[in-house]
């Protein structure tokens, strides 16, 4: 879809979104079939419930039915919050992930896998697991060393009692 259209969305989208305390990830228009998909992304600080993303779709529909953003083809709209192993581009989505397992590709190569514990505007402070019995240690990673990052799903997390995290 062309990114005028995808702007004009955005312009129209990101103050509905902000209005009920969530940003607004991404915005993709999808074909399937005769009709497209309008998929609305959406995310906050204590993550995205059901009502929440109910609450946005009403208004979102009440806006692209006064306004020619989607033009005259039928599509499906889709509000929903990002997927659990999705990339971490921004600074809101490091402090979001804090206590989670991360893995990081390097622009220097090689990849890290570790628990983030802390970030400021510059990089990251995370826990690196031990191997073989041996002690976890600390690590700081820039944010310029990173070429891209993602949450790891985790089966067995820690509960969020046992962990110490510090923000910047």
């Amino acid at each position: 879809m062309s990114s005028t259209q995808i702007d004009r969305l955005r312009e129209l989208l990101e103050p509905l979104a902000g209005k009920r305390g969530l940003d607004l990830e991404d915005v993709r228009i999808t074909p399937a079939g005769r009709r497209r998909v309008l998929q609305v992304v959406v995310d906050a600080d204590g993550g995205v419930g059901l009502e929440a993303c109910a609450e946005l779709s009403r208004a979102v529909s009440a806006a692209l039915d006064e306004s020619d953003a989607m033009g005259g083809a039928p599509y499906t709209l889709e509000v929903t919050s990002p997927g659990a192993e999705r990339p971490l581009t921004e600074p809101r989505h490091y402090r979001r992930s804090l206590g989670r397992l991360v893995r990081l590709r390097l622009r220097e190569g090689g990849e890290l896998t570790a628990r983030l514990t802390g970030l400021d505007e510059t990089g990251l402070d995370l826990e690196v697991p031990g191997e073989k019995g041996r002690k976890p240690t600390a690590r700081r990673v820039e944010f310029a060393d990173i070429a891209a990052a993602r949450v790891e799903l985790e089966f067995s997390r820690r509960p969020a009692g046992d962990q110490s995290l510090k923000e910047a």
